[in-house]
């Protein structure tokens, strides 16, 4: 689980709760924040606006997409460089042929590709096109994800103010009974607490922890591309094992630098 999402989520919501109690002195103030006709037109009327702008499959995908934010992705990435790395070293003293068996037990499946393209011979130019056109896809994938989150972020505040303007003709209206100015107040001033609620604590922020996802996964693809061209073209495995050490994190490098790159 991320706990950054979770504890932001919680410490975001708690502040709205710790607020909204202690201005009125009790329990009640939480209470007065919470408008079903406000909630719907806001959450509900938005999401609807934000399927006219999206794909019928990215909407059904949205909910799944949302819950990846709670979890801290695992690409393996130490892993994925000493096995680079032995790659190499099998391919400079067997050749590259002798990577063939060991491909089948390869667990990931944008190295597995690449390797096998190297394995048949493949020339170089055309290796980096396929496997960067993929990564390009992968991308284009998680900015449609993004594009949903951001447009959903931009269209609550909207339906808020649209709540706000129904409050207030509804209180225009009815000027002359007092006993409704302070419902249609409160459901004009609550409509825009709930669409700034969407946006700034949900929605805006959802989106900017997946363009962190797809950076990180974009940053591994990019790390095999590099391995797998530098094993075809026969590079030193010192070398190779310096230039895969150089998109992980300091830790990493620290960790596993005295283990690849061998005096």
């Amino acid at each position: 689980m991320d706990l950054a999402t979770i504890v932001g989520l919680v410490g975001a919501f708690g502040m709205i709760i710790f607020t909204a109690i202690n201005t009125a002195g009790s329990i009640v103030g939480l209470t007065r924040l919470l408008n079903l006709p406000s909630f719907a037109l806001v959450v509900l009327g938005s999401f609807f606006a934000v399927m006219v702008a999206s794909k019928w499959t990215a909407t059904l995908g949205i909910f799944g997409v949302i819950k990846r934010t709670f979890s801290v992705p695992t690409f393996n990435e130490a892993a994925i460089v000493q096995k680079l790395v032995a790659f190499s070293e099998k391919a400079r003293r067997e050749g590259l042929l002798a990577l063939e068996d060991e491909l089948e037990d390869l667990d990931d499946e944008f190295m597995k590709k690449g390797l096998k393209l190297v394995v048949d011979g493949t020339d170089q130019a055309i290796i980096r096109d396929l496997m960067e056109l993929e990564t390009s896809q992968m991308q284009i994938r998680h900015v449609e994800n993004m594009t949903f989150l951001i447009t959903w972020g931009a269209c609550a505040p909207a339906f808020g103010m649209m709540g706000t303007v129904v409050g207030l003709v509804n209180m225009l209206s009815n000027l002359e009974d007092k006993s409704s100015i302070g419902p249609n107040m409160a459901m004009a001033l609550i409509t825009t607490l709930y669409g700034s609620i969407v946006a700034n604590t949900t929605a805006m922020p959802w989106a900017r922890k997946l363009a962190n996802h797809d950076s990180m996964e974009t940053s591994v693809k990019e790390m095999i591309i590099e391995g797998v061209l530098s094993i075809q073209a026969g590079d030193n495995t010192r070398i190779l094992a310096m230039k895969l050490l150089a998109y992980l994190s300091p830790a990493m490098q620290r960790q596993l630098g005295p283990e690849l790159i061998k005096e």
